[in-house]
This record gives structure tokens, sequence and C-alpha cells, in this order.
């Protein structure tokens, strides 16, 4: 399929600008509406959006960008013990062909290659289908359902908790 995941570069911040500006682009379960990119911008002046507490990737095919695979911290517990959320968003023209499946795949094992975390999670809409398919076939275990986790198009919707912890890796064929 030839998806790999790489950082951005200056060269690639119109992908983040029509992230934040049309609502087609990131997809009807990612949008909540128009963001100011200004913090994205600093961000990437610093760290090229990667920290200690999360980042971004591209999603690239031999052809294009796609889109964008992120990840943050979320955390448990006191003392917090942690774990990474990931998410993707792939451009129109590239959803529907496995490029998404693949990518969370990769950002997974390059998470637990590169971080002493236990366990990847990713939460999805309980009417993304696709997203829920594409989890599933990345490894991902659905856990539960999180009511009225997130807010968009007027209404509280409910998500679905996945997760792949450490020890359900396998290595994934190459690309």
């Amino acid at each position: 399929m030839g998806v790999t995941l790489r950082p951005v570069t200056a060269a690639d911040l119109w992908l983040l600008q029509r992230q934040a500006d049309e609502p087609e682009a990131g997809g009807a379960f990612n949008w909540s509406g128009y963001r100011d990119i200004a913090g994205t911008l600093r961000r990437f002046e610093e760290n090229r959006l990667i920290g200690p507490d999360g980042g971004c990737l591209l999603v690239q095919l031999p052809e294009a960008v796609a889109g964008t695979v992120t990840w943050g911290r979320a955390t448990y517990g006191i003392p917090s013990w942690s774990c990474w959320n990931i998410g993707a968003s792939l451009l129109p023209e590239h959803r529907g062909q496995g490029h998404g499946t693949r990518a969370q795949r990769l950002l997974a094992e390059y998470l637990f290659g590169t971080t002493a975390v236990e366990r990847v999670e990713a939460h999805t809409d309980v009417e993304n289908v696709a997203e829920q398919r594409a989890l599933e076939k990345a490894g991902f275990s659905r856990e539960g359902l999180i009511r009225a986790a997130q807010f968009r198009e007027g209404r509280w919707r409910s998500v679905y908790l996945y997760s792949l912890l450490r020890a359900e890796l396998t290595p994934s064929p190459s690309a």
C-alpha cells in the first residue's frame, strides 16, 4: 500500500490549514468548527509538532500526502499513569482505501517502539463505522462506550473506546 509516516515540514502546513478551514478536509466525525491554527503554527516552530505529551505526523503515500495522525497523553489515576490516545484524519480523496488502517497501525508501532507506554487507545464516534473497522483491522479491541463525550453538530455524542496493548502488538508486514 506504500503508506509511511513522517514529520510535518513547512511545505506541509497547507494541509493543517485546510483541515482547520474545510469541514470536509477533516471529515464529518472530526469537524467541530473552524479553528485558528496560530497555536499549531507556534508549536510547529517550537518542535515540529512532536513533543513529550503528543504530536502530529503526516500520512505519506508514494504520490501524495493523505492526511495526519496525531497522539496525545491520556492519564488514569493518581499517580497519573499514562497511555497514548491516537487519531487519524485523511483527506476525502484518500479515504476508504485502507490508508487510515495502515497509518494508525504504524503510529501504534512507532509509539510502542519509542516510548514506555503499555497502551495505545483511540476514540471514535458510535456512528463512524468506517473508523471502527479501521481500528479493528489495525489490531485494536473495542473496550466500551463513553457516553456524551464529544460535542459536534449542536449535540453531545457518544464514542467507542478502543485499545491496543504492547503484548498484543505483532510486527506488521512491510507496506
